[in-house]
């Protein structure tokens, strides 16, 4: 016959189901705490604001980048189409500078020679140098204060 075990402790100290408890129920077990979830939800929430707001500003700054960089380009298109109107006896090299100049009678012209090489009595009036890039723009590096074609 079987000999029925009896537990020698107390029944009042003993949990039927302890892992429910919402305290340690022995000397070795882990400290549970209660949480406060406002406290948490809160620091939380405001970690997630920080960060959000981080990213957010990283993504404004890119596109004032990128909005920059597209103004550059179409700046570089309207010079470049004034530059392609002017007459030109020889063919432009890439990477190469050329200065434009206005004729007397408000044509434009395209040359090799600098205002400076002119001398005293240049035959056209300057308006800008320029250089011209290898994607077919032209890059104005100076222009005329007096008469400028383009803002540098």
């Amino acid at each position: 016959m079987s000999e029925k075990r009896i537990n020698p402790i107390d029944k009042d100290k003993i949990a039927e189901d302890p892992h429910l408890l919402p305290y340690a129920h022995t000397l070795g077990s882990a400290i549970i705490k209660p949480i406060d979830k406002g406290r948490t939800k809160g620091v939380a929430m405001t970690a997630m604001y920080e960060q959000t707001s981080n990213q957010l500003h990283q993504i404004k700054d890119q596109v004032e980048k990128l909005l920059s960089q597209a103004q550059d380009i179409h700046d570089r298109i309207d010079v470049s189409e004034k530059v392609y109107l002017a007459d030109c006896s020889f063919k432009p090299v890439m990477g190469q500078i050329y200065h434009l100049y206005e004729k007397s009678d408000g044509s434009w012209i395209l040359s090799m020679v600098s205002q400076e090489e002119w001398g005293s009595n240049p035959p056209y009036f300057f308006l800008a140098t320029a250089r011209l890039l290898h994607d077919h723009t032209w890059e104005i590096i100076d222009v005329n204060p007096d008469k400028p074609v383009v803002e540098v």
